[in-house]
């Protein structure tokens, strides 16, 4: 297995995304992994190397900026909220990002994905909305929220994999989504596990008052639902 750092900038700030690969040299279709609302991290650098082991190049983005990470609550929150609330600052840093990761050698770029978490899972779903060029995109426990002024058909396949009892993303709000999609004429899915709450794939996440509580049978659900999805999008040759 090996790692390359792929550098670049947006408005002359500097981003790095992490890719692995088990076969360096070979282009192969990629999966970008968008981060939580800490920033990426070894989780986002672990599911690169675990999408690279089942033939993929992983890619973990970021979207913060080189080496900038929260590390508590509050510094998540002030680097989260305002991309968030800036949702097309937000969008000039993912889709630099995948253009860098598409113009990576090890990248084919007519073949790739986007999978993410929390945070993430709001930036691979605004991916979808932006109609970037992606097969398919993957919101694991991800925020909801609409993109403001959003129009026109999502070409990505959305596979949305959502704990029921996530405070975060409540039932309303999943079914907004569903609506919004089916208004985008998109090929989707979405995954409700009960008795599950926000960052149940986070073998951390250990905080019910907060709503975050890791979720060993929900997370090995959501991990096949998306290793299916990804075959459907790249089967084997």
């Amino acid at each position: 297995m090996e790692t390359s750092t792929i550098d670049f900038e947006v408005e002359g700030a500097p981003f790095a995304l992490h890719a692995v690969t088990e076969r360096p040299g070979e282009r192969r279709a990629a999966v970008l992994v968008c981060h939580a609302w800490r920033g990426q991290t070894d989780a986002e650098r672990g599911w690169a190397a675990r999408l690279a082991a089942l033939g993929y190049v992983g890619v973990a983005h970021d979207v913060y900026g080189k080496g900038v990470v929260g590390t508590t609550v509050a510094e998540n929150q002030a680097l989260m909220g305002p991309l968030v609330d800036d949702r097309a600052r937000l969008a000039r840093r993912l889709l630099a990002g995948l253009e860098a990761a598409r113009a990576h050698p090890w990248v084919d770029p007519a073949r790739v994905a986007a999978i993410g978490f929390c945070f993430g899972g709001l930036c691979a779903l605004d991916l979808a909305r932006r109609r970037a060029p992606l097969a398919g995109v993957v919101s694991f426990h991800g925020l909801f929220r609409p993109l403001e002024g959003a129009s026109g058909p999502i070409d990505a396949k959305v596979l949305v994999l959502h704990g029921y009892d996530d405070p975060m993303a409540k039932p309303a709000q999943m079914v907004a989504l569903a609506d919004e999609l089916t208004a985008a004429r998109a090929d989707f899915q979405i995954h409700a596990y009960g008795g599950t709450m926000h960052a149940f794939t986070n073998p951390a996440a250990n905080d019910p008052a907060m709503g975050t509580v890791y979720c060993a049978r929900a997370h090995r659900r959501a991990t096949r639902a998306m290793e299916d999805f990804l075959t459907e999008l790249f089967p084997p040759a």
